[in-house]
């Protein structure tokens, strides 16, 4: 039961990732996107830092060290999803950065020598078939600096949930996130200073304010705390597979409050998705089942 309360958990941070993807699209259109995680980050760091004080106050070497280190692949993941969106388009991104999903077994393996269940491998593979269906684009021209630049991403985000994973379980998950935001908005800020010359918005505008605090609240501090908290009780390579629910809960919250279309490609790779998720929910409940059943 723990592990299934952490798996939809982490189903409700996806959708929460996934329902302020649309707010957080309108107000990077008037806002650098490094200035906007600057402030993104900025706030939830000091929010965290004021709420958890107490804990924050009995930061060690070992929860600074492992707040750094998420910190630097989180900000590198939206680093190159950002190179990665100059260059080729949306739709593409998300489908090669959703490829986190199967490259986190193996980093998980290569880092800690840990093995996914065959279940997370055949749900992580039925969730990449969907991914590709729920972001097709006809108009892909195969491998370029955009594709390269957004598997880099991914390799990012997915070092970022096998760390995760493996430091929740030795880390104060409070203090951890909190170092780990502002690492992200200290990096967010030179990016801003490097590549506009300012951090502060030119226009603080009514998006601009509404896609922060959402973001804020919902998207940065609710997400990684609960991602960081509950990733004691599941497997990263389950975590991987939610999160591919975030482009599906996207499309959901697209089709109903930003008039977007959601085709039957899209369909049918939101419901692929559904069913790898499942499979790797429902296989490892069984195989758990099997082996008390063996050694009761």
């Amino acid at each position: 039961m723990k592990e299934f309360g952490a798996d939809f958990s982490l189903l409700l941070v996806a959708i929460a990732w996934g329902g302020t993807f649309f707010i957080v699209q309108d107000a990077v259109e008037k806002t650098p996107v490094y200035i906007f995680l600057f402030w993104r980050f900025f706030f939830a760091a000091l929010l965290m830092g004021l709420i958890f004080y107490k804990h924050v106050r009995l930061l060690d070497k070992e929860t600074l060290k492992a707040g750094v280190v998420l910190g630097i692949f989180l900000f590198l993941g939206f680093a190159f999803q950002t190179f990665g969106l100059t260059y080729t388009y949306s739709s593409t991104v998300a489908f090669i950065t959703g490829l986190n999903v199967v490259i986190v077994p193996f980093a998980v393996f290569l880092l800690f020598k840990k093995f996914a269940s065959i279940y997370s491998v055949l749900g992580a593979i039925i969730a990449v078939i969907g991914l590709y269906f729920l972001t097709v684009n006809e108009n892909n021209d195969g491998l370029g600096l955009g594709e390269i630049y957004s598997f880099v991403c991914a390799i990012m985000f997915a070092l970022h949930i096998s760390c995760t994973d493996f430091y929740s379980k030795k880390c104060n998950a409070m203090a951890m996130v909190t170092v780990q935001f502002a690492v992200v908005a200290i990096l967010s800020l030179l990016g801003a200073l490097f590549f506009e010359g300012y951090f502060i918005p030119k226009s603080f505008n009514q998006t601009f304010f509404q896609a922060l605090i959402i973001t804020v609240l919902f998207a940065t501090i609710f997400a990684f705390l609960v991602q960081t908290i509950m990733q004691k009780f599941t497997t990263p390579a389950k975590t991987a597979i939610i999160f591919t629910m975030e482009p599906v809960s996207a499309g959901v919250f697209g089709y109903y409050f930003a008039d977007e279309v959601l085709g039957v490609s899209q369909l049918a790779g939101a419901l692929l998705i559904l069913v790898g998720m499942l499979l790797a929910e429902l296989g490892t409940y069984f195989r758990k089942r099997r082996l008390s059943a063996r050694n009761p």
